[in-house]
C-alpha cells in the first residue's frame, strides 16, 4: 500500500539539531496516521511522536516534549521530525511508520502500525 523511506539522520553534538524526513510512495497518503519511533542498542522500540492523518492532532513522548516537533505535508506525501536540543540519550535508529485504519486518531502503539521504513541513524555526541 505504501512504502516509507527515512532520511536526515547523522552525527550531531549535544545541543544541536537535525531534521528527519519520511517520504511515502503509494496512494492516499492523506488517509494514513503516521508515527516516529526509535530504538537504541539494548532497548526496545519506543514511541517518539505521532500525528494524525490531517496533521491537526499530535502526541509526544515525555522524553522529547518541548524539543521535537512533528509535521506533515500531505501534498508532498511526507512527514518530518524536527529535533532540537539533542541529547546523547536521543541516540538511536529512528523509524517512521504508517497506519491506514486509525481514522482521524493517533496511535502510540507500535504494534498498531502496518508499514515501516528502514530507519535512519541519529548519533548525538557529548
Amino acid at each position: 500500500q505504501v512504502q516509507l523511506v527515512e532520511s536526515g539522520g547523522g552525527l550531531v553534538q549535544a545541543g544541536g539539531s537535525l531534521r528527519l524526513s519520511c517520504a511515502a510512495s503509494g496512494r492516499s497518503f492523506s488517509n494514513y496516521a503516521m508515527g516516529w519511533f526509535r530504538q537504541a542498542p539494548g532497548r526496545g522500540r519506543e514511541i517518539v511522536t505521532a500525528i494524525n492523518r490531517s496533521g491537526g492532532s499530535t502526541y509526544y513522548a515525555d522524553s522529547v516534549k518541548g524539543r521535537f516537533t512533528v509535521s506533515r505535508d500531505n501534498a508532498k506525501s511526507a512527514v518530518y521530525l524536527q529535533m532540537n536540543s539533542l541529547k546523547p540519550e536521543d541516540t538511536a535508529v529512528y523509524y517512521c511508520a504508517a497506519d491506514r485504519n486509525l481514522g482521524d486518531s493517533v496511535s502510540l502503539n507500535l504494534n498498531q502500525y502496518d508499514y515501516w521504513g528502514q530507519g535512519t541513524q541519529v548519533t548525538v555526541s557529548s
